[in-house]
């Protein structure tokens, strides 16, 4: 019996190499409907079209950007100030800024790690972003519209937080990948010390800080 499930089996391999051979993939596929995307077969949901928006925060827009090393031109505002790449993540947070809080920042360049620098002492300026800066796990307990830093990565990831609750903050983001939300939330921890509360945003990325318009 093993023998001849073992004949069959290479019975099998073999008429698929023919069919592959004499029919090719394509129309293999074609015929039975699996040249298709998944989103046509109802398997999963369609995705939208690069740059449509997907979400919006105090009336700006997040833009969906598929894969996320996709470029679509770049982002300038009146004058020419420079907003990123579109639909990055940095494009989003620097276009929020500009847009809900009238901030540009005095060095519109750089990746989204470069935005955390690590020279800044917690709670003091940040003069390449026209910032103040705090540090993961410093005194400064982060807020809404603050844009966070996590330097995961070769080029790290920007977002705005969104809300900040009991033991979580939520965040609002562009570009994190075709198949996840523009939502995310993140776990918020206190830590007391000599009467001094420290706060630190725990999660799969690695957080850096979180700068404020103050």
């Amino acid at each position: 019996r093993l023998l001849a499930a073992f004949v069959a089996a290479l019975l099998l391999l073999a008429a698929g190499f023919f069919a592959l051979e004499r029919y090719g993939l394509t129309n293999i596929l074609r015929r039975s409907g699996l040249d298709k995307p998944l989103s046509d077969l109802g398997l999963v949901e369609p995705r939208p079209e690069i740059g449509a928006v997907i979400d919006n925060f105090n009336g700006v827009a997040v833009h969906f950007n598929g894969p996320v090393g996709n470029v679509s031109g770049r982002n300038t505002a009146p004058g020419g100030y420079n907003l990123g790449q579109k639909y990055q993540c940095v494009e989003f947070v620097k276009r929020y800024y500009f847009e809900a809080l009238g901030h540009k920042m005095p060095n519109p360049w750089g990746h989204a790690k470069n935005f955390y620098d690590t020279t800044v002492a917690d709670g003091r300026p940040n003069p390449a972003r026209g910032l103040t800066q705090y540090r993961n796990g410093g005194r400064g307990r982060p807020q809404a519209e603050d844009l966070i830093v996590f330097g995961g990565g070769m080029y790290g990831h920007v977002d705005i937080i969104s809300e900040v609750g009991g033991g979580y903050i939520e965040i609002v983001q562009q570009n994190p990948g075709p198949y996840h939300p523009s939502r995310e939330r993140h776990r918020l921890l206190e830590e007391t010390r000599n009467g001094e509360s420290f706060w630190q945003v725990d999660g799969p990325r690695h957080t850096l800080g979180w700068l404020r318009k103050e």
